[in-house]
């Protein structure tokens, strides 16, 4: 997978507290990254861009012009210490690219437990324009669970339906609450503030490793993201 790097990016350092040999507990105090530079920021498959978007800045994923395959998305990916277990916050918009297929969902969200360079991650991300679809077959897949490179959402689809994704209600383009809660091989899905999760997933592919986060969309995705939190 080809890397592209900003000439922005330095490191930014993560405030961890370690825990004995079972990778690295939440922060005592949340770490906020409002996302209003390109500082630490690492991206694959495409750039990275400071903008206004609705209001407030943002940073913008830019696909590059050799990535705009099926399955090829843009990673901003945070440098600095990894990650085992934890919380993660962010608010992102996500619609379809104007030069992308009418069937394109306007994929959006983050990648956690990233290792190097992208080659495998663990993914969970919202597809927008099916929210408030007419069918609703369509509508049950609004949000997504996958793991690459071995587990992409297809695989998953096909092997277990329904299980790895659901419905919430979505608008594209709409700055939109994420948050993912992570322990073990468990992760919840929370969006826009609800008190219960819109998806839970009890198997991540990658068991209980570790590794860094990232921004994340689908090449066909106009996404951009603000205030990220981990804590």
């Amino acid at each position: 997978m080809q890397k592209c790097l900003s000439p922005f990016v330095v490191a930014v350092v993560f405030v961890f507290a370690s825990s004995s040999g079972r990778g690295l507990d939440p922060p005592a105090r949340p770490s906020t990254f409002p996302l209003t530079s390109l500082q630490g920021l690492e991206t694959v498959n495409g750039t990275a861009a400071l903008t206004t978007y609705r209001g407030r800045r943002a940073v913008h994923l830019e696909p590059l012009a050799d990535h705009r395959g099926p399955g090829d998305a843009v990673l901003a990916i945070l440098t600095g210490p990894d990650l085992k277990d934890g919380t993660i916050e962010v608010e992102v918009a996500g619609s379809r690219r104007a030069d992308s297929g009418l069937d394109e969902r306007g994929f959006i969200g983050l990648a956690f437990r990233v290792q190097p360079h992208a080659s495998r991650y663990e993914n969970i991300y919202l597809r927008p324009v099916n929210g408030r679809a007419e069918d609703q077959l369509q509508r049950n897949h609004s949000v997504q669970y996958a793991s690459h490179p071995d587990f992409p959402w297809r695989r998953l689809r096909d092997e277990n339906p329904g299980q790895y994704e659901s419905y919430v209600d979505l608008e594209p383009g709409v700055w939109t609450r994420l948050k993912i809660v992570v322990s073990g091989t468990r992760a919840s899905l929370y969006v826009n503030d609800a008190p219960q999760p819109c998806l839970v997933v009890t198997d991540l592919k990658l068991g209980e490793s570790r590794g860094q986060i990232a921004l994340w969309a689908h090449w066909s995705t106009d996404g951009y993201f603000s205030n990220l939190t981990i804590h």
